[in-house]
């Protein structure tokens, strides 16, 4: 049984087609952006697939990660070793409106798959490319993944505590922040389409995606000559900001940012008088005075539990917040009111829950038809609805290894 496909997904991209010729985390997660608001996303795999399809966890063979990372779009086989596959590849680019891929520079020009190439024949064509330092400039060729694009665009440098060496991000922020700055270029590019006609070049780079997140430092170290350190938890100059421990053993993110939070704060906890500490009489004083102003903060924190802390610094207008585990998060009602844990059905296992749509769209929001397909699952139908391939033709394509079908599974 293969997965249950809805159509008429009435998403604002509804109309447009792409092809997503990309690996990992950027590309994907940039087509299934594209997909979730309505665009015919047709994902081509190489024979041994998407090495995303071995990320993240498995039950049995299944992959939850490409479950969602892959979910609403089509997924076909070519080996685009063979002149056959790039042939194939030409032909659906000729009927589509954007082409995402994220090899490294000069990797689709080798293959005749360049844009020059595709635009002769589609000059509408929008090409989304995703790569570690862009298409020019003396890095272009290096390979780069996000970890290793965060190093060089500073912010590896400023994350963790300041007495241990720079901390990993536990999540993939940077190929995340890359994905939507390539969706957002994409949509801008066919806005541009409407007007002129023309397709173009949308150029990703992810140390760049990653360096935008530094825009505070960047005036300030030619003015200042500032090169900012890592403050682990802290708000620079700010206080008291920071993640303070709890009597049951967890943490809470207090942010008592102005002169008004900060008296409330400190009147829950019974300390109105610190308004009139030098050292904690000001925003400035505070930021002044991070540890000093964290260690009172914490000495009233540990005396309480986390949802106790929460509950009557929430009460107070305090901003707050427990630091959830993935447990908490199922578990909290706002997640579930905005509908960010949907669960949808899948093939194999019943069902699968989600991450939910963003940004929410008030008349025509993004929709979720169907989990990731598996490997080379709509070769057949791809080939025949968008090049009108017989039967016979595709059968030919898979006994020369050109293209590959995924054999339909039956559900659990």
């Amino acid at each position: 049984m293969s997965n249950a496909r809805l159509t008429g997904h009435p998403g604002p991209l509804s109309g447009y087609k792409a092809i997503e010729i990309c690996s990992t985390v950027a590309g994907p997660a940039c087509g299934r952006i594209l997909a979730d608001f309505g665009a015919d996303v047709i994902k081509i795999e190489p024979p041994s697939g998407d090495p995303l399809r071995n990320m993240g966890k498995h039950v049995g063979d299944v992959s939850l990660y490409a479950a969602t990372a892959l979910r609403n779009k089509r997924a076909m086989v070519i080996d685009l070793k063979t002149e056959e596959g790039r042939d194939l590849v030409r032909r659906l680019a000729a009927r589509t409106d954007v082409l995402v891929e994220n090899y490294r520079p000069g990797v689709m020009e080798r293959l005749g798959l360049g844009y020059e190439d595709l635009s002769r024949d589609n000059p509408g064509l929008v090409m989304v490319r995703i790569s570690g330092y862009g298409q020019t400039g003396p890095y272009r060729m290096r390979p780069g993944y996000g970890a290793i694009c965060e190093a060089m665009a500073g912010v590896r440098h400023l994350t963790g505590d300041p007495d241990r060496p720079p901390a990993r991000v536990a999540v993939a922020t940077t190929d995340y922040l890359s994905a939507v700055h390539a969706a957002f270029g994409t949509v801008s590019a066919l806005l541009n389409r409407t007007r002129t006609g023309k397709g173009q070049v949308v150029d990703v780079a992810l140390y760049e995606t990653a360096f935008t997140q530094m825009e505070v430092y960047v005036p300030a170290f030619k003015t200042l000559n500032l090169i900012p350190k890592r403050v682990g938890p802290n708000l620079p100059n700010m206080a008291p900001n920071s993640l303070y421990p709890t009597r049951d053993g967890g943490y809470v993110l207090i942010a008592a940012n102005s002169n008004p939070t900060f008296e409330r704060l400190i009147a829950v906890m019974g300390r109105p008088e610190l308004i009139d500490d030098p050292r904690m009489s000001s925003i400035r004083a505070r930021g002044s005075n991070i540890p000093y102003c964290n260690s009172v903060v914490s000495e009233w924190t540990l005396q309480h539990d986390g949802s106790e802390i929460e509950r009557i610094l929430l009460e107070a207008e305090v901003p707050v917040s427990r630091v959830y585990t993935m447990a908490d998060i199922f578990e909290d009602p706002q997640f579930a009111a905005r509908g960010m844990l949907p669960e949808i059905p899948h093939p194999e296992l019943g069902s699968l829950h989600h991450p939910g749509i963003v940004p929410r769209l008030s008349d025509t929001p993004g929709q979720i038809m169907h989990t990731g397909p598996d490997l080379g699952q709509d070769t057949r139908q791809v080939l025949a609805d968008e090049l009108q391939l017989s039967p016979r033709e595709i059968d030919a394509l898979v006994e020369r290894g050109v293209v590959a079908c995924g054999e339909p599974k039956a559900p659990a």
